[in-house]
């Protein structure tokens, strides 16, 4: 680790200037001019960049998977902004490794390109058409997929799917494009791509394959058994805690002596476990740390149910006591002792051990990255799109708590403390930004839950019929009103109590 004493006056990031970056800072040791591009990735966000592409990138370190590299792609009007900076700078980023005791800095070069956004994707639909893709993968959020809430299937109503529907030769959206292009590499006696997800969604190639081959059942039932036949969308489970980057992130690469429009800085620590099931080949990303299994799911449920829903658990309650940060929140005593009780009580209980592994040393790992003050991830960012998260991370506990007829008094809490910060004001009664796709819904709701609790729990779209569990209704209504009438802190203090 390197502490942040150098003082050098940064460098513009290109591959011109590779060679002449301060000393101590890793860079590419490959040719990225032989590079060849095996994997489009959709979704150029600072997720994929420390994470996937990292990934790829400590493999041609080694001389391996030059025939694997990345060229990016985003389907949306904002994702030009971050196609000019990455474009601007050969593709290569930052890396900026931070833990308490210092830092550490690599420059990645996987990605070797960045396809134009284009209302009708064909730039994406020409690039994935060729057989040398073999890989598309995709970060597009947990509330990306498309699906319907009331059957879990996808939503063929939504405006953007309909779309599509429309007008299969020039779509608008991600999974518009990867039918169009598996229609042409059918057509063509091309083999079919491996659709990779690597959001956090419990069972994520599950969800693509469905929201593909539903999407192309619509206009093409033969092109949908053929995907379904050909294709492969393996499942997996991805962790790296990687803050959004904003002005301290711009400065701190500036006093590395790095002029980097885009750096992505990141935790001392990362996870991917992935199901063998690929049609057309993979990177040896096992060389470098990855897992590679034939099932996921225990893996991903722990990492889910305790990481991604313990996220939860802070971000809500950190909100409302204008808390900016996950680390803050994790130091905070209230906050801290709410989210150890719920996760040893409520949340551990439900998820199983994986090799090497059990679900309470888990917690104690996850307690030791949330708290660390060098990741500065806000409560804001890890709040957002609740609907999304507080379903896929929350509610199926619950739901396991409620048929092991389990303590769910802490997970009505965490629901409670959702709904009053849906509401929109803090404690200090300061303005909660929008934060949610649906968020003009959850703060209606929310107001009329503030006198009648219930009315948070009947939309069905979330929580099923937990509205008609009685032990969970009355500990949900009960802080409801202790939240409203006393605040978050005595809830969490009374809960801490119990």
């Amino acid at each position: 680790m390197e502490n942040l004493d150098r003082g050098y006056e940064p460098m513009k990031l290109c591959n011109a200037t590779l060679d002449r970056l301060p000393e101590g800072i890793e860079r590419p040791h490959y040719d990225r001019s032989k590079l060849r591009a095996g994997i489009v990735h959709i979704g150029l966000g600072n997720f994929h960049r420390a994470h996937q592409a990292w990934y790829l990138h400590r493999l041609m370190q080694q001389g391996l998977a030059q025939d694997w590299a990345i060229i990016g792609a985003g389907v949306r009007s904002y994702d030009a902004t971050m196609r000019e900076k990455l474009l601007s700078q050969d593709c290569l980023t930052t890396l900026i490794e931070l833990d308490p005791s210092g830092t550490s800095t690599e420059i990645t070069g996987s990605m070797i390109d960045y396809l134009p956004i284009e209302e009708d994707n064909k730039s994406l639909i020409q690039t994935i058409v060729d057989p040398s893709i073999r890989i598309v993968s995709l970060t597009v959020t947990e509330g990306g997929y498309f699906i319907d809430p009331a059957t879990g299937g996808l939503d063929e109503a939504h405006e953007d799917i309909q779309h599509d529907v429309q007008n299969p030769t020039a779509p608008k959206t991600a999974f518009g494009a990867i039918v169009a292009a598996l229609r042409i590499r059918r057509d063509a006696g091309h083999p079919a791509f491996t659709g990779q997800s690597c959001d956090n969604l419990q069972g994520n190639g599950d969800i693509l394959r469905q929201t593909v081959v539903s999407l192309a059942r619509l206009t093409d039932p033969t092109l949908a058994d053929w995907i379904e036949t050909n294709g492969a969308f393996p499942n997996s489970m991805v962790d790296c805690i990687v803050p959004a980057t904003g002005p301290q992130e711009l400065a701190l690469a500036h006093e590395l002596g790095i002029d980097d429009a885009a750096p992505v800085t990141h935790e001392n620590f990362r996870q991917w476990v992935i199901e063998d099931n690929f049609a057309c080949g993979r990177p040896d990303w096992d060389h470098v740390g990855a897992t590679l299994t034939k099932d996921v799911h225990a893996y991903e449920s722990m990492k889910i149910r305790i990481l991604n829903a313990g996220h939860q658990v802070l971000a809500n309650a950190g909100e409302l006591l204008s808390i900016p940060s996950i680390s803050e929140c994790m130091n905070d005593p209230d906050i801290s002792s709410f989210f150890s009780k719920v996760q040893a009580e409520e949340i551990a209980p439900f998820v199983g051990a994986v090799p090497k592994l059990t679900p309470a040393d888990y917690v104690k790992t996850v307690q030791g990255r949330f708290a660390n003050p060098a990741i500065l991830d806000t409560t804001r960012r890890v709040a957002f799109d609740g609907s999304a998260r507080h379903t896929g991370f929350i509610i199926p506990t619950i739901q396991e708590a409620r048929e092991a007829e389990g303590s769910i008094a802490g997970l009505a809490l965490v629901e409670a403390l959702w709904a009053r910060m849906c509401e929109g004001t803090r404690e200090d009664n300061s303005k909660i930004e929008p934060n949610d796709p649906f968020w003009d819904q959850l703060t209606e709701v929310a107001a009329e839950a503030r006198q009648r609790p219930v009315a948070w729990l009947e939309q069905a779209q979330y929580y099923g019929d937990l509205k008609n569990y009685a032990p969970f209704v009355q500990a949900f209504e009960n802080w409801m009103n202790i939240l409203w009438t006393q605040g978050t802190r005595a809830a969490l203090s009374q809960y801490k109590a119990s």
